[in-house]
């Protein structure tokens, strides 16, 4: 959705509340954007979604990767990576023959090896979630106000830069700093809900009251 330079980023949706622009409001958009984008996440499960996800994303829009989700959940054993870590190469093949996902040979093989370095680092640190999120930013690694010029030009952050290494380190692929940082959002890592969107402040209650894994 285009915006003008003097836009505040905020759009009324269907119930004549504010809310952040980049839904459009299209109903499945709007749901995403209201239910599930920044709320805090802690289950292994979900986080290796996200961020499996977030990787298939890269050059194509989040909405395309949205609506194929359930395949996606249906071709990679719903992201169980205990589970999807086993694949092998006649689940590589079944997968690019499955036209419900995004068939990129290398998206997918990362997609199982990642699984095989998930489970590593659960076994080393309890869970994802515990690793995850210990690299939550600090309020002076946040800006004062989150407004459109902010989203705009930060693509990418400090923390983004940082944990990109460190999951690289640890041998995960397709996790640049802004696919990271773009987990990060959706995860609940920051709270990237503009101000005035009727979701930001319900949202930074939520993360007031998450317990840290």
């Amino acid at each position: 959705m285009a915006l003008d330079e003097n836009s505040t980023g905020l759009i009324e949706g269907p119930d004549g509340r504010m809310r952040c622009f980049w839904h459009g409001n299209l109903p499945d958009y709007l749901h995403y954007h209201d239910h599930e984008w920044g709320r805090p996440v802690s289950e292994d499960r979900r986080l290796f979604e996200k961020i499996c996800l977030e990787g298939f994303q890269s050059g194509l829009s989040w909405l395309t990767i949205l609506r194929k989700r359930e395949n996606f959940r249906a071709g990679f054993a719903n992201f169980e990576f205990d589970k999807v870590a086993e694949f092998g190469d006649a689940d590589i093949e079944r997968l690019l023959q499955d036209a419900g996902i995004v068939r990129h040979r290398g998206k997918i093989v990362s997609t199982i090896n990642n699984a095989q370095r998930a489970r590593e680092m659960a076994d080393e640190f309890g869970s994802l979630a515990s690793w995850f999120w210990r690299f939550e930013p600090g309020p002076e690694e946040r800006p004062a106000r989150m407004d459109l010029a902010h989203l705009r030009a930060n693509p990418t952050t400090a923390v983004s830069v940082r944990i990109s290494k460190e999951l690289k380190k640890r041998g995960w692929s397709f996790v640049g700093p802004t696919t990271v940082y773009a987990f990060m959002q959706a995860m609940g890592l920051v709270n990237d809900h503009l101000e005035g969107c009727i979701c930001r402040d319900a949202i930074e209650k939520e993360r007031n009251d998450f317990v840290r894994p």
